[in-house]
């Protein structure tokens, strides 16, 4: 396996800034659930970092479930646009609040499709908490209620994001030096 040093471009979010943003977003989102049961439902598999550490700057009560969705091909470093639910949800989510928990938007795409499809289960509200947001990227428009980053148009890694399913344990967000990469054999 490469060392991701190799290919390294720039650390864009630091650990400690991407923590400080966390639990900013933490006290923002116990605010404005005051009151109510939130029920946050990670999109796996990038998000779950994501959701781990500011499921603990949350104070209001809580609940989770999960999600999987895909829209990339195998080995794929852009979205096809045709988005396929392969793990859904465990539980109910009739007449709950809802907060999705993303590690990125960039198109739209997939995010929009997820929220037509959870809207059918008739949740009393349903809400988008994206860690980065790839603004230039986008092709249809979402509400993204909560926003961790924008971040610019590169190919982004660590913190939950993966190339080739790798380098996700990493504690910060980088970009790839696209030239000095190469995919597993």
């Amino acid at each position: 396996m490469q060392d991701y040093r190799e290919f390294l471009d720039e650390i864009i979010i630091s650990e400690e800034a991407l923590q400080q943003r966390i639990k900013a977003l933490g006290a923002e989102i116990s605010q404005d659930y005051a009151g109510k049961k939130l029920h946050l439902i990670c999109i796996l598999r990038g998000g779950v970092l994501f959701l781990a550490d500011l499921i603990r700057q949350i104070t209001v009560p809580n609940t989770i479930d999960f999600m999987a969705v895909t829209s990339y091909g195998v080995g794929a470093r852009q979205t096809t646009g045709h988005v396929r639910i392969t793990l859904d949800l465990q539980e109910d989510i009739r007449g709950r609040d809802v907060l999705l928990i993303e590690d990125i938007v960039d198109s739209g795409y997939t995010i929009a499709t997820v929220m037509e499809f959870l809207n059918t289960r008739h949740p009393n509200s349903l809400q988008i908490c994206t860690l980065l947001d790839k603004a230039a990227r986008r092709e249809i428009e979402v509400p993204i209620h909560y926003r961790g980053f924008v971040i610019p148009d590169k190919f982004v890694f660590g913190y939950g994001l993966d190339i080739d399913e790798l380098y996700r344990n990493l504690p910060f967000i980088g970009t790839v030096h696209a030239d000095r990469y190469h995919p597993p054999q």
